[in-house]
């Protein structure tokens, strides 16, 4: 009488590699699981494929949770900017704005991004102050 030990064993460790080569095959991390390097690199490609009036939603979909965020009113209007790390420029531990690209929404559709336009954004009066 042989056992049927090894053969179960064997089963169970087949299927164990399958779904290891599954997941490791099928799964690509979000943003927000890269480390600070891969995901700088990630929202450098990600920031390439941005247009202009895009919605909030679609840009955080694409790109995860925002670094940094801000967010007034001017006139009429509101509007948001989230920062995404983008370059680096110490090793210190610690992300700042200085590293990141400035993405600006009025009214939750993307209107401009960049360094420039964040002065610009700056500039402009807060509603109601």
């Amino acid at each position: 009488m042989s056992s049927k030990a090894p053969v179960v064993i064997g089963s169970v460790f087949a299927a164990y590699l399958a779904f290891v080569g599954v997941v490791a095959i099928g799964y690509e991390p979000t943003p927000d699981d890269m480390d600070w390097e891969d995901r700088q690199v990630f929202n450098n490609k990600a920031l390439a494929e941005l247009a202009i009036g895009q919605d909030l939603v679609s840009v955080k979909s694409l790109l995860g949770s925002p670094d940094f965020s801000e967010a007034k009113s001017i006139k009429d209007s509101a509007m948001q900017v989230l920062f995404y790390r983008t370059h680096h420029e110490k090793s210190d531990g610690v992300t700042t704005k200085d590293e990141c690209t400035p993405l600006i929404f009025k009214n939750n559709q993307l209107i401009a991004w960049g360094s420039d336009t964040y002065k610009q954004y700056l500039a402009e009066p807060v509603a109601g102050l």
